[in-house]
């Protein structure tokens, strides 16, 4: 089943738009990565209720003083524990089923790692957000039954998001939804009864708080999540989809980024600082190794000059998963992190590091220095392959004497097939791993290949020492870099815009009631001058004015003239409103701010949680309110219809890497067989 739009009616389901799923969302997806995310909500749920049953035993435990009832609540808490341990194995299990995210059309390369999307339970916005626009605003919240359903439906849909560009943009929009929500209805005075509860994606352990901040942090999680999930799908046989998957890993490790610097104490340990950096490594391991396959993709020239060039680009695809794996195996990261995630680290650390030595022997033992040949360019690539040189030997040495070619070649194939030997045994002590059957056929294929090299290189009658390999210095053309995505924050229209401004009408502000004021106009003057653009203030009052006398004061913002409401109406509008008040005049309806004055927004802002504080930045700035509101002051003695009409302004031969199919004598030429994967199998989720 595919993520085409579907109509309506199916099945019950209120995620709708103009009779339609929302774009973006598919809940009714029966795909293998459709099937992994229901599993991990039926887990969460298990987990949540052991852990419920876990923390009820442990509080009579502490309460009783009775043996016999002490024996009975050990037991149970043993009976508790070893299911929580099996529930927490498979929630591993799940993060290590990569075959299902993988391209179906080629398994001819190592598969690649994706997250999860993280769980979330249901948030029902409606009682809390009409009392809030009741008390803080003074307006009637049943008026806005539609805004609330929309922003529900609209979070509803984001729990089943496509895996695709479409399913991104839903993941933005309600982000930048959040941000406009944060400044309408949380005030960091008050708590709003919204409880917002994520489960972590590696524990299964959810936390559940009042702070919008975590349900923000949640969604960019989910937006990395799901640029991993299209990185994974993409065809790496070809070099657009190698393209795709370089920019999706280095765009999810861009908002992972962005998420650990804005969000530094999430309370869920999938989004803490040690994590996130571990993820971003990860990722961008992955880019790294996807760049190597693109400059690998049309074959690698069997020329030495190409050969040690591969040599290092392979080498550096190695050192980075090794930097990834040290930090996987650093407390407390090594308790959290699926055991198939730093075994697979360890796999492909040695495997490229394998493949490094084995250029570099093909280099040395199929290529002689010719006059034909540049020397001194051979001389210099050479010399930058080691930090320093085997047996004290100048890189000309080397180069001219075929003795010393042939002994550091035989070398390095030695070492080679020392780390495809040490990826096999690694491989086989993850059962995960053993499973996926083209990891397998790739290593036993890298692993033949060294052995025949080195089979035809060796002679009987040779009993020299072995030489020790030395280390290949790492280094790329094209390294992976933090990309953060466009799309991060999307313009979108503020469901509760008919609220006025969010620079003035916001949760941060304190109001009076709406007070209604008769406005009578004498000798076409009101009394008073306006400033301000949506909405307009009330400035330079004369106190003996009827409008004075009927409560208005300078300050007041004008919601309302007559019947029109006004609050996003700049001042050449209501100033068309108020001339046309006849002499009997108009009512108005004017607020007061209770703070005073008008704050400008901070940069930056600390939320406390529940257990934890938030610290994030803010991501909505007003520009208007740092110049300064518009003003237009006239004298007491124009006239109302003269002052409305001054000032009017604005408003060769080749290598290429093994394949998982050996046979023959180019046994990384030939296609593999892909994975065994259900027949509704969809390309986006």
């Amino acid at each position: 089943m595919t993520d085409t739009i579907l109509p309506n009616g199916c099945k019950e389901n209120p995620v709708v738009e103009n009779g339609y799923f929302k774009k973006g969302c598919n809940p009714f997806a029966q795909t293998g990565r459709s099937k992994l995310q229901k599993q991990r909500a039926e887990l969460n749920q298990q987990i949540i209720k052991q852990m419920r049953m876990r923390a009820g035993a442990e509080n009579l435990l502490r309460a009783t003083s009775n043996n016999k009832v002490r024996e009975m609540v050990l037991l149970e808490l043993s009976y508790v524990n070893s299911n929580l341990q099996l529930l927490t194995e498979q929630l591993e299990g799940l993060n290590s089923s990569v075959e299902v995210y993988q391209n179906p059309q080629e398994m001819a390369n190592i598969p690649l790692i994706p997250l999860g999307l993280k769980e979330t339970k249901d948030v029902d916005f409606s009682v809390p957000f009409k009392d809030f626009i009741l008390e803080h605003y003074s307006e009637d919240g049943s008026n806005f039954e539609d805004e609330i359903a929309d922003l529900m439906d609209l979070r509803q849909a984001c729990r089943t998001p496509s895996r695709s560009e479409a399913g991104i943009e839903l993941l933005s929009s309600y982000f930048s939804h959040l941000s406009l929500l944060e400044n309408r209805f949380f005030s960091p005075t008050r708590q709003t009864g919204i409880f917002f509860t994520w489960y972590d994606s590696f524990t299964g352990v959810p936390v559940c708080q009042q702070n919008i901040s975590l349900e923000k942090a949640s969604v960019l999680f989910n937006m990395a999540a799901l640029y991993t999930q299209s990185g994974t799908r993409c065809n790496r046989q070809t070099r657009a989809g190698l393209e795709d998957a370089i920019t999706a890993f280095q765009k999810a490790a861009g908002v992972l980024n962005h998420l650990k610097e804005t969000f530094t104490h999430t309370p869920s340990y999938d989004m803490s600082p040690a994590m996130l950096s571990m993820l971003i490594k990860m990722l961008l391991a992955q880019s790294q190794e996807c760049l190597f396959e693109r400059t690998a993709l049309p074959g690698i020239r069997n020329e030495f000059l190409s050969l040690l060039k591969m040599a290092q680009e392979a080498t550096k695809v190695g050192d980075t998963y090794d930097h990834l794996h040290q930090s996987m195996i650093q407390a407390p990261i090594k308790d959290n992190v699926p055991f198939f995630w730093s075994t697979m680290a360890q796999v492909k650390t040695n495997h490229y590091r394998a493949l490094g030595h084995y250029f570099v022997a093909t280099a040395l033992l199929d290529h002689e220095l010719s006059h034909r040949d540049d020397e001194d360019e051979q001389e210099k690539a050479l010399s930058q392959l080691y930090d320093a040189m085997p047996e004290g030997y100048s890189p000309l040495d080397i180069l001219k004497k075929k003795e010393e070619r042939q002994r550091i070649g035989k070398a390095h194939l030695r070492k080679a097939t020392l780390n495809h030997e040490e990826a096999l045994r690694i491989h086989g002590l993850c059962r995960h791993l053993r499973k996926l059957d083209v990891l397998r056929d790739i290593l036993q294929a890298s692993h033949k290949r060294s052995l025949g090299k080195l089979a035809e290189n060796e002679t009987e009658d040779e009993f020299i020492d072995y030489l020790e390999a030395p280390d290949i210095i790492s280094k790329t053309d094209h390294k992976a870099e933090l990309e953060m995505p466009v799309s991060t924050k999307v313009k979108v229209k503020d469901f509760f815009h008919k609220l006025g401004p969010l620079s003035v009408f916001s949760a941060k502000q304190r109001w009076t009631a709406p007070r209604t004021i008769r406005v009578r106009p004498e000798d076409l003057d009101l009394g008073f001058t306006l400033k301000g653009d949506a909405p307009v203030q009330v400035q330079s009052l004369d106190p003996l004015c009827p409008a004075a006398l009927d409560g208005l004061k300078e300050g007041d913002y004008i919601v309302a003239v007559g019947d029109a409401d006004c609050k996003w109406m700049g001042l050449s509008e209501v100033m068309r409103l108020l001339k046309d008040a006849e002499e009997e005049g108009v009512d108005i309806r004017v607020v007061s701010m209770m703070d005073g004055s008008l704050p400008l927004p901070t940069k930056s802002a600390t939320y406390c949680g529940l257990p934890k504080t938030y610290s994030m930045i803010c991501l909505d700035f007003d520009e208007n309110d740092t110049k300064g509101t518009k003003s237009r002051k006239v004298s007491k003695k124009l006239s109302f219809l003269n002052w409305g009409l001054k000032n009017k302004h604005k408003s060769a031969s080749t290598l290429s890497l093994p394949t998982a199919d050996y046979s023959g004598t180019l046994p990384w030429n030939k296609q593999c067989a892909t994975f065994p994967h259900s027949a509704n199998e969809s390309a986006l989720y």
